[in-house]
């Protein structure tokens, strides 16, 4: 028993099915309710909404999927990584996505997944789609979206961007100006320190590893100073150890 109490299931090698009985999903999620865990579900990777029309329509069914699942184990948002752009232009990878998911919300809505939101992330490389405009214009566009802000990606993407708290202020600002202040103050973020070159993302490092960013105290301060309630998943090579640092840093900083 850690103290902690959030839980990211992982169903990223999914196909166009649940790849979990609803029995079982739903015990997982009754386990994780008396344990006073909250539940997220990191959908699948082979997820490209910038692809051609079959491609498109691929990603939407393994969406769906995930959001089925999710729903059974009472997981409250389905993360995803939205494509990459390939040879489209940005305007258009970014309407083909926000079309896309439309549908996904409508089909979701059809099924009766009443329950769930659809995450889309930040994501760590330029030749993403998930820049922290492209993720709120998804949202704002979409219903029953909420915008996944991965730090290290978007530390990784804009090479090196969260420097001092102020950097980490403007993102929470900029959420709050475009979505609301609940938004903003009920985030769903990853966090790991991060390497990462010219092409962006690299490789994930624990926190004790000080020669790289981004630098968890400095966005705890902010937490603290807009008494945000974000979800935090650690995405440290060493999950749950830097799961415990990254809560009692948090809890210091609200203390002081």
């Amino acid at each position: 028993d850690e103290g902690l109490d959030a839980f990211e299931y992982q169903a990223v090698r999914w196909g166009a099915k649940p790849q979990i009985k609803q029995e079982d999903a739903e015990k997982f999620g009754l386990k994780a309710k008396e344990n006073d865990v909250l539940l997220s579900l990191h959908g699948s990777y082979f997820i490209n909404f910038c692809g051609g029309k079959d491609i498109i329509e691929a990603s939407k069914q393994r969406l769906i999927a995930c959001a089925t699942a999710a729903e059974w184990m009472k997981a409250y948002v389905v993360v995803f990584h939205s494509g990459f752009y390939g040879k489209k232009p940005q305007k258009e990878a970014l309407s083909n996505c926000s079309d896309a998911l439309k549908d996904v919300v409508e089909t979701m809505n059809t099924l009766g997944i009443k329950n769930v939101k659809i995450g889309p992330e930040t994501m760590g490389k330029p030749s993403q789609l998930g820049s922290l405009d492209e993720i709120l214009s998804i949202c704002e566009q979409v219903e029953r979206t909420q915008p996944v802000i991965d730090w290290a990606h978007l530390h990784a993407r804009n090479m090196g961007r969260f420097k001092t708290v102020n950097d980490f202020r403007k993102v929470v600002e900029e959420i709050e100006r475009r979505l609301g202040a609940e938004a903003a103050k009920n985030l769903h973020c990853h966090f790991t320190k991060v390497e990462f070159t010219d092409k962006g993302e690299k490789r994930h490092h624990i926190m004790d590893e000080a020669e790289y960013g981004p630098d968890f105290e400095m966005l705890a301060k902010v937490i603290a100073e807009f008494k945000l309630k974000p979800v935090i998943i650690s995405e440290s090579p060493i999950l749950d150890i830097d799961a415990i640092k990254m809560r009692n840093i948090v809890q210091k900083e609200l203390e002081s």
